[in-house]
């Protein structure tokens, strides 16, 4: 998540989502904690649309109706592709084969 917030400024998009592809044995419960305490609605966004693009059965265990994903869209890169589950705009690398 620490890298998710310094994207895509001082961490690149492409690494924090291979970082995530390793991610396959994360407790549920830990995650849901961390995404409910975390203040950054860009990296909950993001965080979420990379475990589903990973696809990442630890997802399905999360109540994502008690995390606060804001409201609106969010531009996350400039000439990205958009998002509509949740709502961001990525980098065209990131979109590729995303559903």
């Amino acid at each position: 998540m620490e890298c998710l917030y310094l994207a895509p400024k001082d961490q690149d998009l492409v690494e924090c989502y291979e970082v995530m592809e390793g991610l396959n044995n994360l407790r549920p419960a830990q995650v849901q904690k961390l995404l409910e305490a975390c203040g950054s609605i860009k990296v909950k966004r993001l965080f979420l649309f990379m475990a589903n693009k990973a696809g990442h059965d630890w997802l399905n265990y999360l109540k994502l109706d008690r995390v606060d994903l804001g409201s609106g869209k969010r531009r996350i890169v400039n000439d990205g592709v958009y998002d509509a589950t949740y709502l961001i705009t990525v980098p065209r690398a990131l979109a590729i084969d995303a559903e």
